[in-house]
């Protein structure tokens, strides 16, 4: 009967046991807890600043894009500048044929850029070095001419590839094309008195913009 007693009574020594564990863990669930609840405001807090971060650059950014289009000059980081930034300093620069910089600027935009931003900055250094070629028809440097207008086509042909539509690219790359055929190949010669005929190649190249392209 003793026996008995003792095994009836052993769940009540189980129950004790449970409620002690129960009690020793109760403090560091709540040091858990408290923890927990602070990463989460340390984290809340934290996206807060990097959101309020990115919204004073895109303010920035599009301030300083605004600024070169009105044609004031904005100093960029060229290895940190968004692509939109990159293509408006390039349009600056090119705007003022300083094809140094804007060549600088398209190794650049050739790496990290979004297509319709490398196309724009293609589109334009053809524009700049078209205009510079018509500088040397009219001085009569045909060869550097050619080669201006060579180094243009390449770069509407690029751009073309990266926007196919684009229909000022086409038509200039086409004006490009019909240009390099027709300037002369080599200087003309001298006449009899030695003075060279005038050439009026305006005049044979029907079509072709007189100026910036």
């Amino acid at each position: 009967m003793a026996q008995t007693d003792r095994t009836r009574h052993a769940p009540a020594a189980d129950d004790h046991a449970d409620d002690s564990l129960f009690a020793q863990w109760m403090p560091a669930y709540g040091a858990m807890r408290g923890l927990l609840l602070w990463l989460l405001l340390v984290g809340s807090v934290a996206a807060c600043l990097y959101t309020g971060w990115l919204w004073l650059t895109v303010r920035q950014t599009n301030a300083e894009i605004a600024s070169l289009l009105a044609g004031r000059n904005v100093e960029i980081d060229l290895t940190e500048a968004p692509s939109r930034l990159l293509a408006a300093r390039g349009y600056y620069v090119l705007t003022r044929d300083r094809m140094p910089d804007a060549q600088a600027i398209l190794d650049q935009a050739s790496f990290r850029a979004d297509d319709p931003d490398r196309a724009d900055l293609l589109f334009n250094m053809a524009n700049a070095r078209m205009r510079a070629a018509y500088d040397f028809i009219d001085r009569g440097s045909f060869a550097k001419a050619i080669s201006l207008v060579n180094l243009a086509k390449d770069e509407y042909r690029r751009a073309l590839q990266l926007q196919p539509e684009a229909w000022d690219a086409k038509f200039n790359l086409a004006v490009a094309m019909r240009l390099v055929r027709d300037l002369p190949q080599a200087e003309a010669p001298a006449d009899d008195e030695g003075e060279k005929p005038e050439t009026r190649l305006w005049m044979e190249l029907p079509g072709v913009p007189r100026g910036a392209p």
